[in-house]
């Protein structure tokens, strides 16, 4: 069975604990990044005046979906619903926020749940280890904040076509940023850069393909946050219909199992690119929808739990990135209804957010759902992260006019249609898990007898439901022992 608490080194968490105490460190529990509402008033208090992506300790109180920028502290979880007018479907589309996390992407949030584990129980030394981060973007800038205010030595690892302002940032961060070859879809090049590193006994691989403490962060965070914005919506007749996520790390798809306990109905929905359509065909390719890597399946996908998958064409993320953050892309969506307030909004979905908005409009269209149906999504950063990637565009195609943003709002969102959507048989996720054999047994060391694990529900409710309570307790007891070295 899975295991995300291995056994305790005393004497690194004791030494870890006085460093923390030096540092002046508090952890978070999985339970308070959850419900804010029972942080300590004290630390509440102090986290005030400091500002979201400030290299403070205090920050790790702030990986939560619940950040109140305009209080500094806690408020109802960040959301955007996109309408109809945009979305051209009768369902209701809603997307929770990233960038109000730290570092503007949620993925902070999975890169906590991947390295506390370790370093309460002693099996990360910050004097000894460096974290290595391996990603496609956003996770290893997460890794690095955490590490940052935790005062631990970071190695991000990232392809190198990725946007300009993660590798500037990583950089003024301090990480040490190792750059692999090709684009977001090339994984395997980033395990064999891993595998390198691995050589060092200084180096410990937080691989968040594979790496439980990821979904688990997603399904007791992330799902319950969806639970809680639909639990809060002022219609009476609404039904929690589907829930989509690029499948990447497989983390934040997680969320999906929390949803299936409560809203047994629920479809979730893997998006993914059509240039690289590795659960949708077994195929491969690379593509420019950044972060959301491919070419094999997470360890740490319950692909059981997927009822369908979404191809997204990377040209339509790219012309939608366009139209919603260029001036006249804003312009026009004005003269056709939509009010200014939302579409100074929608610089908030970034590109493989608005590879998540594509895959909820398919899926809509394809599941033939109407106003009674809500669709939840995750926004996972904002445009914010891409605008290199708008300079780019206009270098290449000319400065952006409202005749193009007339074009690209009737092609990529009035006529996006459910081809490239399959909705997956038994046999069809028993192939798409099968998948994991190649990458994770044949290269990576896995059993090939935990795979056939695997594929039994018991196998995950025993990693999500059972492993929280006791990961929480591990977090007072570590924290008490800050408080007393």
């Amino acid at each position: 069975m899975p295991e995300i608490i291995g056994k305790i080194n005393q004497e690194v968490r004791k030494k870890t604990a006085k460093r923390c105490r030096e540092k002046g460190i508090i952890l978070p529990t999985f339970k308070q990044l959850r419900n804010p509402e029972s942080i300590p008033a004290e630390i509440k208090d102090k986290l005030k005046p400091i500002g979201l992506w400030d290299i403070n300790p205090l920050n790790l109180f702030r990986i939560t979906w619940k950040n109140d920028i305009q209080s500094g502290l806690f408020g109802p979880v960040n959301y955007l619903e996109i309408p109809k007018e945009i979305t051209g479907v009768k369902a209701k589309i809603i997307g929770l926020v990233g960038k109000y996390f730290p570092t503007g992407a949620h993925k902070v949030g999975a890169a906590y749940g991947c390295l506390i584990p370790r370093l309460v129980t002693g099996a990360f030394d910050p004097e000894y280890h460096k974290a290595v981060w391996p990603s496609t973007g956003n996770y290893c800038r997460g890794g690095a904040f955490d590490c940052a205010l935790l005062g631990v030595s970071a190695i991000a690892i990232l392809p190198e076509e990725m946007s300009k302002e993660r590798f500037d940032w990583l950089k003024s961060i301090g990480a040490e940023v190792i750059a692999t070859p090709g684009c977001e879809s090339n994984v395997k090049e980033i395990y064999d850069k891993c595998d390198e590193l691995r050589q060092d006994p200084h180096n410990l691989i937080l691989n968040q393909f594979d790496e439980f403490g990821n979904p688990l962060w997603h399904y007791q965070i992330t799902g319950s946050a969806l639970e809680e914005v639909f639990a809060a919506l002022p219609e009476k007749k609404k039904s929690f219909s589907a829930f989509v996520s690029a499948t990447g790390s497989a983390g934040t798809i997680a969320a999906g199992d929390y949803l299936r306990k409560i809203y047994p109905r629920v479809k979730v929905v893997a998006s993914e690119a059509a240039e690289c359509p590795t659960l949708l065909n077994n195929g491969f390719g690379g593509h420019r929808i950044e972060g959301i890597g491919d070419k094999h399946v997470p360890w740490v996908h319950n692909v059981r739990n997927t009822d369908a998958v979404a191809a997204i064409r990377d040209e339509d993320c790219m012309r939608l990135l366009r139209l919603f953050n260029e001036q006249s892309g804003q312009a026009f969506l004005q003269t056709i209804g939509i009010q200014k307030e939302l579409a100074e909004q929608l610089p908030l979905l970034g590109i493989s957010s608005l590879c998540n908005l594509l895959a909820s409009i398919k899926t809509a269209k394809y599941f033939e759902l109407d106003e009674n149906d809500v669709i939840f999504t995750v926004f996972t950063d904002s445009a914010e992260m891409y605008a290199s990637r708008l300079q780019e565009l206009n270098e290449e195609r000319g400065t952006y006019s409202s005749l193009q943003a007339a074009i690209d709002f009737n092609a990529v969102l009035q006529a996006q249609s459910y081809d490239n959507f399959l909705e997956l048989s038994y046999q069809d996720k028993k192939r798409i898990h099968n998948l994991k054999y190649y990458t994770w047994v044949e290269q990576q060391g896995k059993t090939y007898e935990e795979i056939l694990q695997q594929w039994k529900p018991e196998y995950w409710t025993d990693l999500f439901e059972n492993s929280v309570e006791k990961l929480d307790a591990l977090i007072e007891e570590f924290n008490s022992l800050v408080q007393s070295s």
